[in-house]
């Protein structure tokens, strides 16, 4: 069964909160905590990545960063942008992102409970990471973040955090960087503190969703404690680390992938029976969080009489200026990258044939795809040759979209990846997303 207790708190006042609130340490690197934290000098960034108190490049591994958030640490509390509360208490944390709200309790969660199994797992963890969170739960002397936890749906427990949720909060805030509205009530009370505390004691498990190493670290910073400690009785501070608990049915499971490059000897039967051994196995046509869909570019199957030189575009306009509309600039992996050859390409998807059919180097030109593609050896290109007028594969959509080149280079440190303007063709060479957006550039270039 879990074993938790109420705590005293070290939190800022009400008029600091805003000030000092930050997201979690391992989810933005160094130079966007010190873009974040910029003028801010009551920001917790300044304990939680210290190193950005010292010049760029200065490794967050460096002793004098650790040593720093310390430092930083007791000047918050010096200065009153931190203070601990006068009474143990458990707390009530809320977090509203994309609508939803979700009701955490905080508590401290048991050392041993870690140890034996009672705080499941679902990952294991890096000895590197776990040293990190360690030396700096040793220097502070404290946890700075909590860990997310999972548990069981308890009614008891609904109702204690429902009747606390129609008073007014603690702080009640929406932090400006990611629009997450974050709600706290204190629960002081000692009746409300002991039904907590027993009720948690009938859950069979408590299950880590999110901060494996900092877990890990708490825990063995607690065992190093005990061991070094001749009247160790359990009871301890250092035996509990903060935790905040979500109940089940309030989770939102977000989707996390990963690509298999090597199936290690495995054929790809005899590797799906392996998963199926700890997975459920389902293929699937589409994405299961609705992300957009990356494709090959616009696929010709001309023999080339569809593309111009910028000499034959400017001949065909030349001779014919009303066809202005029926050429677009066309463009693929090498072009994309390296800015040439410059090329262009007759595009008449939707145009009605009037337009054109008196345009003898047009009519030339489609004759000649459709004579190529009644030539071909591949039955898919034969059929499409009674429509010489249009790209074998047109998946371009209207509206601009995001491209990455279907071959580049290894010694690249980055992907080429970028927006191209809905009036330029993307070839087959060019992988697109139509419709893409800000957040799939920064997933995709991630």
């Amino acid at each position: 069964m879990a074993t938790i207790k109420p705590f005293r708190g070290i939190r800022p006042p009400k008029e600091y909160v805003e000030a000092v609130e930050s997201r979690p340490y391992d989810v933005l690197d160094s130079e966007e905590a010190r873009q974040e934290a910029a003028g801010n000098e009551k920001s917790l960034y300044h304990i939680i990545k210290p190193e950005i108190d010292f010049p760029v490049g200065t490794s967050e591994y460096d002793p004098k960063v650790y040593e720093r958030a310390a430092q930083n640490f007791q000047a918050f509390q010096d200065k009153g942008w931190l203070v601990q509360d006068e009474q143990e208490m458990y707390y009530i944390y809320a977090q509203t992102m994309n609508g939803k709200t979700q009701y955490g309790l905080v508590v401290g969660a048991y050392v041993p409970d870690y140890m034996n199994g009672t705080i499941k797992k679902h990952e294991l963890t890096r000895r590197d990471k776990e040293e990190d969170r360690m030396k700096h739960v040793r220097v502070n002397n404290a946890n700075l973040e909590p860990v997310f936890f999972a548990y069981p749906d308890n009614e008891t427990i609904d109702s204690l955090v429902a009747r606390y949720a129609a008073t007014a909060p603690e702080y009640d805030f929406v932090a400006p960087v990611d629009g997450f509205r974050h709600t706290l009530w204190l629960v002081s009370d000692p009746q409300d503190i002991d039904t907590i505390t027993q009720t948690f004691a009938r859950i069979p498990r408590l299950y880590i969703a999110d901060g494996h190493h900092r877990s890990a670290a708490a825990a063995l910073v607690g065992a190093e404690k005990a061991k070094a400690n001749p009247n160790h009785t359990g009871q301890e501070e250092y035996n509990y680390f903060m935790a905040v608990c979500f109940p089940a049915s309030q989770l939102t499971i977000l989707d996390y992938n990963r690509v298999v490059k090597d199936l290690n000897g495995h054929s790809r039967e005899s590797f799906l029976q392996a998963l199926e051994e700890d997975f459920l196995i389902e293929s699937r046509g589409s994405s299961i969080c609705g992300a957009k869909r990356m494709t090959a570019g616009n696929k010709p199957s001309d023999g080339g009489n569809f593309i111009l030189t910028p000499e034959e575009r400017d001949q065909l306009l030349k001779d014919d200026p009303s066809a202005s509309d029926l050429v677009r600039r066309y463009v693929g992996s090498r072009d994309f990258i390296n800015g040439t050859p410059v090329r262009y390409c007759l595009w008449l998807k939707d145009v009605p044939p009037h337009r054109y059919a008196k345009n003898k180097e047009i009519m030339r030109r489609l004759q000649a795809v459709k004579t190529m593609r009644e030539q071909s050896t591949a039955a898919p290109t034969r059929a499409f040759a009674e429509k010489p007028y249009l790209f074998f594969s047109t998946p371009q959509t209207e509206g601009n979209y995001l491209c990455i080149p279907e071959v580049s280079s290894f010694r690249r440190r980055y992907i080429p990846i970028g927006f191209l303007d809905q009036s330029i063709i993307a070839s087959n060479k060019l992988l697109i997303v139509p419709g893409a957006d800000l957040y799939d550039f920064g997933v995709l270039s991630s």
